[in-house]
C-alpha cells in the first residue's frame, strides 16, 4: 500500500509544483489520488474518510504555512496526519501471557533474517527476553547466520542437538 501511495502521492505533488497557490481543485485531486491508493491497500473507508477530513480542514484552514508552496503544504498536511494516524511510538501488542510465538516467512533473500535480529534488538531493548529458532531443515547455512545476527544483537538462540 505504501509504495502505491507514495506513487500517487508524488504524481499529485508534480502536478501541484508550479502552482501559485493551492485551490479546493487541486486538493480535491490530491485527496481523490489519496483515497484511491489507500482502499487499494485495503485500508477501511471509515478510517480513509477521517483521514481525508482532517487533511482537507487542515489544508484549507488557517494553518496552512504561507513559505510552502502547494505541494509542500500538502506533502507536510499528508504527513502529519498519517504520523497521528499510525501514531509516533511503535507499541507491541503481546498475548496476555508470555510467551509470545512470531513466526517469520518469506521468500530467500527477502530480509527475514535482518528483520528477526531488529526485532530481537528491539525488543531486548523494551524489556523482554527474546530467542529465535531457526526452522530451515534445508539451509544449513540460514540456520548459522541466524545464530550469527543474534549473537551480534545479544539474543538467545536455540540451538538444534544433533543426535547419533
Amino acid at each position: 500500500m505504501f509504495e502505491n501511495l507514495t506513487e500517487k502521492l508524488q504524481r499529485t505533488f508534480k502536478n501541484l509544483r508550479g502552482q501559485g497557490k493551492l485551490t479546493e481543485e487541486h486538493l480535491e485531486a490530491a485527496l481523490a489520488e489519496i483515497r484511491e491508493a489507500m482502499l487499494e491497500g485495503d485500508v477501511a473507508v471509515s478510517v480513509v474518510e477521517e483521514l481525508l477530513t482532517n487533511i482537507r480542514g487542515k489544508a484549507l484552514g488557517s494553518e496552512v504555512m504561507l513559505q510552502l508552496s502547494p505541494d509542500q503544504q500538502v506533502l507536510k498536511i499528508v504527513r502529519d496526519e498519517l504520523a497521528a494516524l499510525l501514531g509516533k511510538h511503535a507499541k507491541p501488542l503481546f498475548a496476555s501471557r508470555p510467551p509470545s510465538v512470531w513466526m517469520i516467512v518469506g521468500l530467500q533473500g527477502s530480509g527475514k533474517t535482518t528483520t528477526t535480529g531488529k526485532l530481537s534488538k528491539w525488543l531486548t531493548q523494551h524489556g523482554h527476553r527474546p530467542i529465535v529458532v531457526s526452522t530451515d531443515v534445508y539451509r544449513p547455512a540460514a540456520r548459522e547466520q541466524l545464530a550469527q545476527v543474534a549473537k551480534a544483537v545479544g539474543t538467545a538462540v536455540w540451538a538444534r542437538r544433533r543426535h547419533g
